[in-house]
Formats: structure tokens, sequence, C-alpha cells
């Protein structure tokens, strides 16, 4: 019924702090109708009275924990997942979480906090585990490898950004894949010394993923910081197991991200 130029001036009235009625008298205008724009503005930047702005450094130029996306970014890589049911009118990611882990599952969740601090994240119950889940209608420019079928089955690569991220905090992204897909373990074996027989033990990493990109990014990480590894031939799953064996590489390892807790 208005000219855009009419609604335009009256969003600049009510930015500038004039008053609902005020502004109606000014343009001649039902206030009403002023209400009703006054109410799709402060909705379209997030600032409804009662509500908190879903937050994104792309589309608002929000600050970004980059040690705590680091990290947020590797454990999506392994065991996260952004869905968009359609009983929700925001996307949702949640990072599935065994329960034998409770620290780690804490520690997910306090990342997502850091990650997305006006929002709150929720604990759903499944067997055996839970999902650290968080709605956003801004996940997608936060992690753009999501995409529609399973991660293996799809391109997976890091976006500029998020490469220079990795670059400057390699430790918290290969803590969040290893916290998701990977494992410390105790090896053990026997030698015959002098005539007895005797016990050594000896602590490894793994990391096991289909994703031959996700395989890439977390050995280059990983070259990136001088651990060595290997990794095994491929199973008939497609599932490729990467071990951390050496002495120095493996208290690299402990040194940064230690064991499952």
């Amino acid at each position: 019924m208005y000219d855009r130029s009419v609604r335009e001036q009256a969003v600049f009235l009510l930015r500038s702090g004039v008053g609902t009625a005020e502004t109606a008298r000014r343009l001649a205008i039902p206030r009403d109708t002023v209400s009703w724009w006054k109410h799709q503005d402060l909705a379209k930047r997030g600032e409804l009275p009662g509500r908190k702005r879903s937050p994104c450094m792309h589309c608002y130029g929000d600050d970004l924990n980059r040690p705590a996306y680091s990290y947020l970014l590797g454990l999506h890589l392994g065991d996260g997942h952004i869905s968009h049911p359609k009983q929700h009118r925001t996307s949702s990611l949640f990072i599935t979480c065994d329960d034998k882990w409770p620290g780690i599952m804490d520690a997910v969740e306090a990342a997502i906090r850091q990650v997305l601090p006006t929002l709150t994240p929720c604990r759903v119950r499944r067997p055996g585990a839970h999902n650290v889940k968080v709605y956003s209608s801004h996940l997608a420019c936060y992690f753009p490898q999501h995409g529609p079928g399973k991660k293996h089955e799809r391109t997976i690569a890091l976006a500029p950004w998020q490469q220079e991220i990795v670059d400057a905090h390699p430790w918290e992204f290969l803590r969040g894949l290893i916290h998701s897909d990977g494992c410390r373990i105790t090896n053990w074996t026997t030698r015959t010394v002098s005539g007895v027989k005797k016990r050594y033990e000896y602590p490894r990493y793994f990391f096991t993923n289909t994703s031959t990109d996700i395989i890439g990014l977390f050995t280059a990480t990983l070259d990136a910081v001088g651990v060595a590894w290997k990794a095994s031939i491929p199973r008939p799953t497609g599932q490729v197991n990467i071990s951390i064996a050496r002495n120095d590489s493996v208290a690299l390892m402990d040194a940064h991200i230690g064991p499952k807790y």
C-alpha cells in the first residue's frame, strides 16, 4: 500500500530513536503499520526483545573463537552432522558423543558455546551416547562442507578461511578428529631377555575414517606438526586406519591431546 521510500523513511526514523507514534504522525500513516515495520526490522537484525540473534561471522561480522572453532571443525568432520528436518525452521548441528567419555561430551558442549556464544546447546539421549545439539540458521556458513549424502561419498575440502584457522591451530583440529574418530591405546608384547620373558607396553594413537578427503586433512595436519604416521591398507568397507606409534610422535600427541576422558 505504501511506496518503498515511505517504509525506508519510517525505518530510518525508528532507528534514530523516534517513537512509533511520532513516526506514524510525521509520515501520516497508521501506527499499526509502523509497528509492523519496526517488528520486521528488529527481526531482520536479530534484535527482537527476548530473542538472541544466531551469530554469524560471515553475515554479521561476529567475532570467532578460532581455537574453539578448529576443535569443533575436527569434531564435525568426525562425528558431526547438520540436518534440517521439515518440522524445524532452522538447521541443527549435532555431535555424537559416546557415554563412556563424559569429559569429551563436556568439551564438545563448551566448544559449541564458545563458537556460538548466544546459543544454548542441548543433549539428546540415544542408545549408549548423546547428541550434543544446537540450532542455528547459519550453520552452513560455519561448515560449508555440509551437504546431502554420506561424507565419504562426496568431496570434503576446507574453504581457504578454514584452512587458515587449521594452520594457526592445528592441535585443536587434531584433537577434535581424535576425540571423534580416534583413540589412544596401549599395546604390549613380550621379549625374552637372559632367558626371562618380559612384557613391554607401548602407547599408540589410531584414527579411522572412510573418507579419503578427511584422512588427507588429518595426515596433512600431522605432517605440519611433525608427527610421523603410517596408513593401513583400506579395509573392504573402505575404512583406512592411521597409526601413530613412534615414541617421539606419541609424546607429542600426549602433550597436546592425550587419552579420551
